[in-house]
């Protein structure tokens, strides 16, 4: 069964020096810690954002305690169970207008869309974040790209904010076509809410010598992909929730952003290492992408399209 050695619960908090917005983090097992916070009690949470663990026997002890979550000993009917129960969990710690983001890969995709729906979920995107760098293989194709699941539980009533997340459209930087300067449909001229596949400057995984790369963590995820899901899924104040802190980017982006952020951890000491992380502050300049381009091809000579 999962846990090598039960934790005992604590809680680390703090406010926002600017803001005030608080940040919370409920050390243990988020089955049995999502509760205690009151947000969760009342279905007051306004944005749940989730990467689990995968199952995969990832290392998350390079602190060596072993007090880690032991990411290899649950079979996969355990798996699945203990999936649906943190899942559960999060859909009633929503609010009508809330949503719900899952990171998961190809393994488990799929049941997790499932149950979402049998549970009266939405959904309103089956995202893609897309990354050049995956783990060689001779035997298969090579995996680059987790799935970015969105959910809501009121497809009328969602928050939706799409202009703090807007780039440029492949009409304007590739086509230099002149109609995307007078567009009627409420978007700022040759501007357009990103495709579902994710990929571009700063969207890569987190490895090497990369500078948001957070020391005894292997599964860390980019800000500016928090940033992406928080700006457009969230308000400034709103309530968000991580069940699986991990290295903490979801934290460090919506205390950032004036979030009030609850979370749990398994490890204490992951923890610890992430709420440092929260208290710094991002690396990366928050919405420095937006108006940009993810155009994969050059502009092309002719710079209007035949009409």
């Amino acid at each position: 069964m999962p846990p090598k050695k039960k934790n005992s619960s604590s809680l680390l908090s703090r406010a926002h020096p600017d803001t005030g917005v608080t940040a919370e983090v409920r050390i243990g097992d988020c089955r049995e810690q999502l509760a205690k916070f009151e947000g969760v009690r009342t279905s007051s949470v306004d944005l749940v954002f989730a990467d689990p663990p995968f199952n995969w026997d990832r290392d998350y002890d390079r602190h060596e305690t072993g007090n880690a979550w032991d990411d290899s000993s649950m079979s996969r009917e355990q798996y699945l169970d203990f999936t649906t129960d943190w899942l559960d969990l999060c859909v009633d710690s929503l609010a009508d207008h809330g949503s719900m983001w899952v990171n998961i890969p190809d393994d488990s995709a799929a049941e997790i869309v499932v149950h979402l729906k049998k549970r009266g979920m939405h959904m309103v995107n089956w995202c893609i974040w897309h990354y050049r760098f995956g783990q060689n293989t001779k035997g298969r194709f090579i995996n680059s790209k987790v799935h970015a699941l969105y959910f809501c539980k009121d497809p009328k009533n969602r928050t939706w904010n799409p202009d703090p997340v807007l780039e440029e459209s492949d009409r304007r930087t590739i086509y230099g076509d002149k109609r995307t300067e007078s567009k009627r449909d409420g978007m700022p001229a040759g501007m357009r809410v990103p495709m579902d596949v994710w990929y571009g400057q700063y969207f890569g995984r987190i490895q090497g010598n990369n500078k948001e790369r957070r020391p005894k963590h292997d599964n860390q995820l980019p800000e500016l992909y928090l940033h992406r899901v928080i700006a457009c899924s969230s308000n400034p104040g709103d309530l968000v929730l991580d069940p699986f802190l991990g290295s903490g980017t979801t934290g460090v982006v919506a205390h950032a952003m004036g979030r009030r952020f609850i979370a749990t951890e398994y490890s204490k000491e992951n923890a610890e290492m992430a709420f440092e992380r929260i208290a710094s502050g991002p690396v990366r300049e928050l919405g420095a992408l937006r108006g940009g381009s993810t155009a994969i091809h050059p502009k092309r000579a002719h710079t209007q399209l035949a009409r």
